[in-house]
């Protein structure tokens, strides 16, 4: 077998109970992200790959295959989040074949435990983003230069990344549409989002801010005035002589510009920061100025049961709500 990924359940051509229209299972596919289809993808190649090394099965794959595909993947030293991405990769597949409950994952969950347990002593943790500050953003900011495209354009993409909360593939499909001034402020439209599973959109009310080159109505009406457009992609791509080109940034090309612009900047560890960072920054300077954690999650369109902002939250609340402050050292 040279494939191996999930798709939608196997019918029978010929039984006109069990086919599907082209528009439905066009649709089902759809209702997949393109960037859960990829990590798919990308999980179940690799897969494959080293099973025909190996002369093993990959559909139905063994337990022991599972297992030992598992300890291979310790041995590159794959973040634990990986593997378990892979594991559920393997048995998402299997179970879409009807190959229901296999292969066993009991030895390779076995496995991946003692993966951990050797990360730990070894000091390696989570890789994490370190988050977008008030002072990294305002240094992000001195970074760029207002009087060009580019400049004007990277001012939008991180302050209303930070004041939104947004994540990168929210800021990619902004539309000038999407955005609306008001006495208040601008409000942003966002038509959908990863926890918004009926694609009913959301609306982010975000403040006039204070200081002229962080606030998000001044910097998006700046860039908007320069653009000269009423419609089409927010954030635009534009090239190394600073020309406007067709088309808006993706999700991953924001990331990039993150980064460079931390880096520019002269920010610590500035190659580490994404744009995820945006979307890290925005609650923990909330929760420093005391916000409730409801409106935090509210405004940063978090499930009610996601623990994520609490990840946000709880550095703030380690230093401002220490049992060692006050106490006389």
């Amino acid at each position: 077998m040279t494939e191996l990924e999930p798709r939608p359940a196997d019918v029978v051509p010929h039984d006109p109970n069990t086919v599907l229209s082209p528009a439905a299972l066009d649709r089902l596919d759809r209702s997949i992200p393109e960037n859960t289809k990829t990590a798919y993808r990308r999980q179940a190649r690799d897969f494959v790959a080293w099973c025909e090394e190996r002369g093993r099965d990959t559909l139905p794959a063994s337990a022991q295959t599972l297992a030992d595909y598992v300890s291979h993947l310790c041995d590159l030293d794959r973040a634990p989040s990986t593997i378990e991405q892979a594991i559920a990769t393997i048995r998402v597949a299997h179970r879409e074949a009807g190959y229901d409950g296999k292969p066993d994952t009991r030895a390779a969950l076995r496995i991946l435990k003692t993966h951990k347990r050797d990360r730990a002593e070894q000091g390696k943790r989570k890789k994490k983003a370190p988050p977008v500050t008030l002072t990294a953003l305002r240094a992000i900011i001195d970074a760029t230069d207002p009087a060009t495209l580019a400049g004007r354009r990277d001012r939008v993409m991180v302050v209303l990344g930070f004041a939104m909360m947004a994540r990168r593939s929210e800021l990619a499909a902004l539309r000038i549409e999407d955005v609306t001034f008001t006495d208040d402020g601008l409000t942003i439209l966002i038509r959908k989002s990863k926890t918004d599973q009926d694609a009913e959109g959301a609306e982010v009310n975000i403040p006039h801010g204070v200081h002229p080159d962080t606030d998000p109505v001044r910097v998006t009406r700046a860039w908007l005035d320069r653009l000269d457009a009423t419609d089409g992609p927010l954030l635009r791509r534009v090239n190394r002589w600073d020309q406007l080109q067709p088309g808006g940034m993706s999700g991953a090309a924001i990331n990039e510009r993150v980064r460079a612009l931390a880096i520019r900047a002269g920010l610590p560890n500035g190659a580490d920061f994404t744009a995820h960072g945006l979307r890290a920054g925005g609650p923990t300077e909330a929760a420093k100025a005391g916000q409730p954690v409801s409106f935090i999650a509210d405004h940063g369109r978090w499930s009610k049961t996601s623990p994520q902002v609490l990840e946000y939250i709880r550095p703030v609340d380690k230093w401002r709500d220490n049992p060692m402050r006050g106490i006389g050292l």
